[in-house]
């Protein structure tokens, strides 16, 4: 596998385009659909017009992770602010976390929780970019949601509000346990949903822990390794099952997102052309080479210039097809990454459009 050169996925975006708040509504932000194999492409003014490009039989499988309040402020002896992201317990009562400033933190400094100052922590030791933090007691998802913030992207430069507490999550959300939004989920209404069903489209779920490494910049040793950050994964028995029976009557399968797309790539066997279920662990790379035969179908957002999601998008449709959508979309003032616009990769049924 030859290196990328991440120049050429990099591209200027004007500030006024990146969507650091929502839209007004959830399915009136605007689509582009391109055609993954075809030339075809067209732009919708609001993204639930996605039902026209859809046809009975199709089926939409979708990320129900739900975003946890890991994004702690806690407080020094000298009252000094420190922004910390909890990412995993290594062992109980030991967190690694990224915590902004963190060159001014000692090992051994006790830090306090900003909400509650009732959760205690000290420093425990310090790993490259890592903190890792000893808790005084006991830290789960309830006790997040207590003293925690969502963790909305750093490039929003701005500090969480209610308004993100709900619409930085899908509307059809579940399980707790990722420090970043599926975002190509945030479109879908439960209006929506229901149209879907009502028309004959399947809508499934399984789930992938978002981890922060989706916001971490690209390495040499990435290519050299062909390995990214890990996350977890879970495809439900049933989903298996629905899947499988998909491929096999060659109907439509559509990923809503790239967490799901690497979930489902990660699970799928080519060779005997079936999804496992189960848990797994997934650290899949995938770039322009590579085949992606898992699904038919991509939703997704506009990305972050030179990133893993570019380059994975850029795998499941042509490179320069991708960037030429890029550069479209920055011309036509469409609203980029988490909070933007979306983008449909799929070669549209001829009785369609």
């Amino acid at each position: 596998m030859e290196f990328q050169d991440l120049s050429d996925f990099d591209f200027d975006l004007p500030e006024e385009q990146i969507a650091k708040f929502p839209a007004a509504q959830r399915d009136r932000s605007r689509l582009l659909v391109l055609g993954r194999k075809s030339e075809f492409l067209k732009e919708e003014p609001e993204f639930a017009r996605i039902l026209e490009y859809l046809k009975p039989g199709d089926l939409l499988v979708a990320n129900a992770t739900r975003v946890s309040k890991r994004r702690v402020f806690l407080l020094s002896k000298t009252e000094r602010r420190h922004e910390a992201m909890f990412l995993s317990e290594t062992s109980p009562g030991i967190w690694k976390t990224l915590i902004r400033n963190s060159k001014k933190l000692k090992i051994g400094d006790r830090l306090l929780d900003e909400k509650t100052g009732t959760f205690g922590f000290s420093v425990l030791d310090k790993e490259e970019e890592f903190t890792i933090l000893r808790s005084g007691s006991e830290l789960d998802e309830n006790k997040f949601e207590l003293i925690g913030n969502t963790p909305i992207p750093p490039y929003f430069k701005r500090e969480s509000t209610s308004e993100d507490d709900l619409r930085y999550q899908t509307v059809y959300s579940k399980n707790l346990g990722s420090v970043a939004a599926p975002t190509a989920g945030l479109h879908f209404t439960p209006e929506l949903l229901d149209k879907l069903k009502t028309i004959g489209i399947g809508f499934l779920e399984l789930e992938l822990k978002v981890g922060y490494g989706t916001f971490q910049s690209l390495s040499q040793d990435h290519f050299s390794n062909k390995k990214l950050h890990e996350e977890e994964y879970y495809i439900p028995e049933e989903t298996a099952q629905i899947l499988n029976s998909a491929k096999q009557g060659k109907s439509r399968i559509i990923s809503v997102g790239t967490t799901t797309l690497r979930a489902l790539e990660s699970s799928y066997d080519p060779d005997i052309e079936k999804f496992k279920a189960g848990s797994g662990n997934t650290n899949l790379f995938l770039q322009p080479e590579d085949s992606i035969l898992s699904c038919d179908g991509l939703i997704t957002n506009f990305h972050l210039p030179q990133s893993s999601l570019l380059l994975l998008v850029s795998a499941f449709a042509e490179k320069q097809k991708i960037l030429n959508a890029y550069k479209y979309a920055i011309d036509r003032k469409f609203r980029f990454f988490s909070y933007g616009d979306s983008m449909l990769i799929l070669d549209p049924d001829p009785d369609s459009t």
